[in-house]
């Protein structure tokens, strides 16, 4: 396999490995230096190496091997990823109990939050990958969490640990946040509104598709509305509880995830509300 210049780690100068050289015929988009430099400013960070970039950015439909993807950055990202939040974490939440950061910490690093944040930085746009994933009308979240850890890599090779904190810590603070102030972790609603209006310039709308039970103790059916799209309902034991499950209901939805709260699940007025 032909290579270029080893990467190194500028901090220690120890040779990490070596850059495939990506050339497929099955690949159908190209980066040009526009759209790197276009990367790098939505990443917040600028290569030394280009081609490692570019080795960050390509799908495993687009090269001829695994190796040539960008599947091992992948990998090393994502330990990246978790060993900064763990950190983040402990200097944060001084006395949060090590469930607690536990909780935190899976929520943040999970597929559907790096999956939503791909999806902030609009790092689709830069994804390098072959004819039959181009043709989906919509990229996969598993495919842009996976770029998304592979960028984290990418820069711990190129730029160190500190620059990679950095970059990690601007791109996940606020998920951080958002985690620690709720009971389930994740405020679904704002998540699913940030989305929409990014997208769609509008607010998601929430419609009560039924509700059972006596006055006491009434649980709620709710679907969010984007665009005109309906997504599955979800049921609560409060119109809150339910609202929040069917923006978590819309957002798998989006990203082609397993429904948390599938519409035949009926709730009880005893359970706790999701807020």
């Amino acid at each position: 396999m032909p290579v270029i210049q080893a990467v190194r780690r500028s901090t220690t100068g120890i040779v990490v490995g070596s850059v495939p050289s990506i050339t497929n015929s099955n690949e159908v988009v190209t980066d040009s230096g526009e759209d790197l430099e276009a990367c790098e400013t939505a990443l917040g960070y600028q290569f030394r190496d280009k081609s490692l970039l570019r080795w960050c950015l390509t799908h495993a439909s687009a090269s001829r091997t695994r190796l040539e993807s960008n599947e091992r950055l992948e990998f090393l990202g994502d330990a990246i990823m978790g060993a900064v939040v763990c950190e983040l974490l402990f200097e944060q939440f001084p006395s949060s109990a090590e469930g607690e950061l536990t909780r935190i910490k899976s929520i943040v690093v999970s597929r559907t939050t790096c999956a939503l944040i791909a999806r902030e930085l609009n790092l689709e746009r830069f994804l390098v990958v072959g004819r039959g994933v181009s043709s989906t009308a919509r990229t996969p979240g598993s495919i842009l969490a996976a770029l998304l850890e592979a960028l984290f890599g990418g820069i711990y090779l190129d730029g160190g640990y500190d620059a990679a904190r950095t970059v990690i810590r601007a791109k996940l603070a606020h998920k951080i946040a958002s985690a620690a102030q709720s009971e389930t972790g994740v405020n679904f609603k704002s998540l699913l509104q940030h989305l929409a209006q990014k997208n769609y310039g509008q607010t998601p709308l929430y419609t009560v598709l039924d509700e059972k039970g006596p006055d006491h103790a009434k649980c709620f059916q709710i679907s969010a509305v984007i665009n005109g799209q309906s997504y599955p309902g979800a049921w609560g034991p409060c119109k809150k509880a339910a609202e929040q499950r069917a923006a978590h209901n819309a957002l798998a939805s989006i990203d082609g995830q397993p429904l948390p709260f599938p519409p035949e699940h009926e709730t009880t007025g005893e359970d706790s509300a999701e807020v």
